[in-house]
């Protein structure tokens, strides 16, 4: 629901995106995460939690109403997203991963990785992209 809030201080957007204030850092993240309606929220915490397992140091912001995660120097290499039936997740250099996430983009060198509801995913295949997108050029935010 467009405009449906989630808290004092959040709003989704259409498809059941958090509403979050750009910044730096892992509140904002956090916060993003907090606002994830329903069992989105729960695979939030998953994919932030592997994220933060397989890139020790990983740094964080959000942008356009996303979490971006990076490796340093101000570039990112993953972020994800909340659609109506599916948690959207992009890896910006995704053609280079092994195996590649099998959703395409118009978007050079984008590859997606969807989640639908109830959120169950391949933990381990996720966990071995974020290795592998971790140790790629990111792309500048």
């Amino acid at each position: 629901m467009s405009g449906s809030k989630t808290s004092a201080t959040s709003v989704l957007l259409s498809g059941g995106n958090p509403q979050i204030a750009k910044a730096d850092g892992d509140q904002p993240v956090q916060a993003y995460i907090a606002a994830m309606p329903d069992w989105k929220q729960a695979v939030g915490r998953k994919l932030d939690t592997i994220i933060e397992r397989e890139v020790p140091g990983v740094t964080k912001k959000v942008r356009w109403n996303s979490p971006f995660y990076g490796a340093g120097n101000d570039t990112f290499f993953v972020s994800f997203h909340c659609m109506t039936r599916y948690i959207k997740v992009t890896f910006f250099n995704g053609t280079d991963l092994m195996p590649m996430p099998k959703e395409t983009s118009k978007s050079a060198g984008i590859r997606y990785f969807h989640i639908p509801e109830p959120g169950a995913f391949d933990e381990e295949q996720f966990a071995d992209w974020i290795r592998q997108a971790g140790e790629l050029p990111g792309i500048k935010i």
